[in-house]
């Protein structure tokens, strides 16, 4: 088994769209069917999940010149085990952060093991 580093993201821009254009209710109703829908898809994927991942927050972007706030797609992490990185990036397809938000999108990457 290969273990993968999967990354849900959503555009930034999107995202702050979503939360000055649609209701506070609107979006708590959103993000109720999603976390439903999310669980589902876990509870179906359980036996492939390695880490269950955390949701992302902000983030400091640190370089030689100092560090600075920054702004990126990630929203949250997880792990899986899949026999290939197709078959990974197959599991995940169907997840509801791509089926259910518009413009957003998964890196499924291959962690490959250390000697």
């Amino acid at each position: 088994m290969n273990t993968y580093f999967v990354v849900f993201c959503i555009p930034a821009d999107l995202m702050a769209d979503w939360v000055e254009h649609t209701p506070e209710d609107e979006r708590a109703a959103q993000s109720d069917q999603m976390m439903q829908a999310w669980a589902a898809w876990r509870d179906a994927h359980a036996a492939m999940i390695k880490d269950d991942g955390q949701p992302l927050g902000k983030t400091k972007r640190v370089t030689a010149n100092g560090i600075e706030d920054a702004r990126n797609d990630l929203n949250y992490y997880l792990l899986i085990e899949a026999e290939s990185h197709e078959a990974a990036a197959e599991a995940v397809k169907d997840n509801p952060h791509v089926q259910m938000i518009p413009g957003s999108y998964v890196d499924v990457i291959e962690m490959p093991k250390m000697r």
